[in-house]
């Protein structure tokens, strides 16, 4: 089966986040079961200076009034299509924000190129290789399936991913003559959305089938709280709707193996981990004493739960905690973290920023990780902590609900709980799933049992490839 998969980042190219891992881990793990894939993403000037002996497969005199070529181009084991349109991407800044962090003003003309680009493939512009099916991601990559709905491909089915809801290239009813759709698309069962041009809504309602990354999710975004004003569109795609959970690639992610751990280390030797410990204490100027380190590797935003860390930083110390942050977001959040780590020093270390080779040697030294999610699509790091031995601290939503098993009586008396999860994304709540850990830590054997469970969990992409190698084969046996 030939897939074309459409997404605006994909690793190792161009990350900002888990949509990224996805999109370039999914392709691979699918080889397995029988599926080609093809990943269509822009050529932003950091993928350009990276991607060697490209082959031009496509031109565009005329793509939303801009030229543009499709290079195809094999990096790391993906088979890649780049879509180099210099007026789109080459320019500074990230792949949606300029260097101020603004969004770029014409964001909804690049990523309809991106869309329109796709659609074109799909209908067999490329010579000599046409998809069976389409899989599109977020919003960026929406448009694709409304293309191919009001200029037929004909009937090749389209897969839509949500990774994350909150976001939904909501654009004015102005630039909807920019698309080149015809007028009838902008409606209710179209790109219309609230009198507004809704780029992921008119993906809601033109793709054959929809998926989320985690089962929970896929019932969270059916509720108001959580489906961010398209719960109604999703609702009544409820047929159509999946939650396929995530995995992450357990060969960059492995403790036995990773380059960047000062010690390996694997379920019988955790003892190994002191080493990196200490590393970690060394980087953070952290006090080298037996007290448990929490860590937080994340943007620091408010729906990552960071403006509860820093209110109960204090209390964390106060009960005999260190705790270290990796991360960059919010102006006010980054303030009040590194006034924590003023307060305490030798018991919390900040570093703002991201710092790839730190995120792995953190889950490999630091004793457990919080992640208090307000909302959590699918989450990737609760799964590298659980390969690394760092025992999980979730908040119980989408998919750190799905993924982490919560350490109550049951679990640990079946000796299968892998974490610590809670309820009340609330500094009460937190504080109160902190304690339980310190007391968990407190019994050695009880810590070790947590640490070896969860690494025996199975985060790998097989089983969720699978998921998908199975729905792609539905769709197009049934010739949508």
């Amino acid at each position: 089966m030939k897939v074309l998969s459409v997404s605006s980042e994909v690793f190792p190219l161009i990350k900002t986040g888990g949509l990224a891992d996805v999109s370039g881990a999914l392709p691979i793990a699918l080889n397995a079961f029988g599926v080609e894939t093809k990943t269509l993403l822009p050529g932003y000037p950091a993928v350009m200076k990276v991607i060697r002996d490209p082959v031009v497969r496509l031109e565009f005199a005329d793509l939303l009034g801009e030229k543009a070529t499709v290079l195809e181009v094999q990096h790391e084991g993906l088979d890649l299509l780049v879509l180099h349109a210099p007026a789109y991407y080459d320019r500074p800044g990230g792949p949606y924000l300029d260097p101020l962090g603004k969004d770029h003003p014409d964001n909804w003309r690049r990523f309809a190129a991106l869309s329109l680009a796709a659609s074109e493939i799909a209908a067999g512009l490329l010579p000599g290789w046409r998809p069976d099916l389409v899989h599109t991601h977020d919003w960026q990559a929406a448009l694709t399936s409304v293309y191919m709905h009001y200029y037929p491909t004909p009937e090749l089915p389209s897969v839509l991913t949500i990774h994350n809801i909150a976001f939904q290239g909501q654009f004015g009813s102005e630039i909807f003559s920019g698309l080149r759709l015809p007028d009838h698309a902008f409606a209710i069962d179209g790109v219309e959305y609230y009198g507004t041009t809704g780029f992921l809504k008119g993906g809601l309602q033109t793709a054959h089938a929809i998926t989320t990354v985690s089962p929970t999710y896929a019932d969270e975004i059916l509720t108001p709280e959580f489906g961010m004003g398209l719960e109604g569109v999703i609702a009544a795609r409820i047929d159509n709707l999946h939650g396929i959970v995530n995995g992450i690639d357990t060969d960059i992610w492995n403790p036995a193996t990773d380059p960047v751990v000062h010690t390996h280390y694997g379920p019988t030797t955790l003892r190994n981990r002191d080493e990196n410990r200490r590393s970690i204490a060394e980087f953070f100027h952290l006090d080298n004493d037996d007290a448990p380190i929490f860590c937080v590797i994340s943007r620091l935003t408010w729906q990552k739960g960071m403006d509860i860390v820093a209110n109960v930083a204090d209390e964390i110390v106060g009960m005999g905690g260190k705790l270290v942050v990796l991360g960059s977001g919010e102006a006010a959040l980054e303030g009040a973290l590194l006034a924590s780590a003023s307060r305490h020093p030798g018991r919390i270390g900040v570093s703002i920023g991201y710092n790839e080779p730190m995120s792995h040697l953190m889950q490999a030294g630091c004793d457990a990780i919080i992640i208090p999610s307000r909302f959590e699509p699918c989450g990737l790091t609760q799964l590298y902590a659980l390969r690394y031995g760092c025992v999980p601290i979730v908040a119980r939503t989408g998919g750190l609900n799905d993924t982490v098993i919560d350490a109550n009586h049951a679990a640990l008396a079946a000796k299968v709980a892998t974490g610590i999860q809670f309820s009340s994304v609330t500094e009460t709540g937190m504080l109160q799933a902190i304690r339980r850990a310190m007391h968990f830590y407190a019994d050695r054997k009880l810590w070790t049992q947590l640490q070896k469970q969860g690494m025996k969990s199975d985060v790998s992409w097989e089983k969720s490839a699978e998921r998908y190698a199975a729905l792609y084969s539905s769709l197009v046996s049934k010739g949508m």
